[in-house]
């Protein structure tokens, strides 16, 4: 069995879809990172595809291993993007080819019906509002965790408006009562000591985890948020190389390790950042704020994975640009997404929208 081809398909810049076939007729579906899908698409045709073709899908991690040693000059965040594209499609493929999930195929199922935790994206919205429509979800869902959004993202030390998070992180935690759990998200905004005295008022308030609290290349300066506070401290979704990972596990940076899997270039280069929290004795809970198929690759990674056994990342935030390009995408339902045993990532692709799309193809 062979790969003798890699197309895309896109209708925006929102994402591209991934298909690898291979000579004996079989074929998989992955999904590059969202955002920026038409570099994505012209670098898998450019720089990506002629690595894979022509290699059994099954060598897939030593295919990838080759091509990240080889493509060293450039590095960045659009290669891996477009590496999770085809690495999800291989996956899939693999999957369809033997009739068993993905999750199977990376470590087995440890569990099958995933806590979530529902992501708030809003900065735009009062204390009140934001706690309003998180009743509704846990009344509608059955959410029984949340994050929320403090700071501005990057924001050296600004607020929406002054005082904000202070205020969220209070109205949120005496509305929604103290059997919710409650995360926030600072993406990046604070210096180190607003972080440490941010973070005691969510020590204060009873807080899950206390997410991005300095900008993400700062990792000494979150390792020292982290070594003043006794809330847990999340980070890792920007991180794309391995090593990177490395240091921030190895040094104490984090207690909580956040692998975005299309950042980091798809479910192979993500289950090892799991397996290295899992040596270390720290939870992964990957990053995923988007509604896309990154959902399914997610959940396949919390399905299978010892580290990855925390509430997982469920955006809350209606969005249309994955409307009408597959189905079988889960729902919450009491506050869990519980996945099917269908083979590869279970969903299928509409015929519609690949008659529409704008295509690449890659042909061994």
């Amino acid at each position: 069995m062979k790969i003798t081809s890699i197309e895309t398909f896109r209708r925006d810049d929102n994402m591209a879809l991934v298909r690898v076939r291979t000579d004996d007729g079989a074929e998989g579906w992955g999904q590059t990172s969202p955002y920026i899908a038409s570099q994505s698409a012209s670098l898998i045709e450019s720089t990506l595809a002629p690595f894979f073709l022509g290699t059994d899908p099954w060598d897939l991690e030593a295919t990838i291993d080759r091509m990240v040693l080889a493509v060293y000059k450039t590095y960045g965040t659009t290669l891996w993007r477009a590496l999770c594209g085809i690495d999800t499609a291989v996956w899939d493929l693999l999957g369809k080819v033997t009739g068993q999930p993905v999750y199977r195929l990376i470590g087995g199922k440890l569990r099958d019906r995933i806590p979530v935790y529902g992501s708030s994206m809003r900065r735009d919205i009062s204390p009140e509002q934001e706690a309003d429509r998180l009743l509704a979800l846990r009344e509608s869902n059955g959410f029984g965790a949340f994050k929320i959004r403090i700071a501005d993202v990057m924001g050296r030390d600004t607020d929406v408006y002054a005082g904000r998070s202070e205020d969220i992180i209070r109205v949120t935690r005496e509305r929604l009562g103290e059997n919710v759990v409650l995360h926030a998200d600072a993406n990046g905004g604070y210096s180190v000591s607003r972080a440490i005295r941010v973070g005691r008022v969510l020590e204060e308030y009873n807080f899950g985890h206390f997410e991005e609290p300095c900008p993400y290349p700062q990792i000494e300066n979150t390792a020292r948020v982290a070594a003043a506070l006794d809330i847990p401290i999340a980070a890792g979704e920007q991180d794309q190389l391995l090593e990177h990972f490395h240091r921030i596990i190895n040094s104490g940076g984090v207690d909580i390790i956040q692998p975005d899997i299309g950042y980091v270039g798809g479910i192979s280069r993500a289950r090892k950042v799991t397996t290295m929290a899992e040596v270390a004795g720290i939870p992964a809970t990957p990053h995923c704020a988007n509604q896309s198929m990154l959902q399914l690759f997610t959940l396949h990674l919390a399905a299978s994975q010892p580290a990855v056994h925390q509430f997982q990342e469920w955006s809350i935030e209606p969005v249309t640009w994955h409307e009408g390009i597959y189905r079988g995408l889960p729902e919450v339902v009491d506050g869990h997404v519980t996945l099917s045993d269908a083979p590869g990532w279970g969903v299928e692709i509409e015929a519609d929208f690949l008659s529409k799309a704008t295509k690449t193809s890659s042909v061994f």
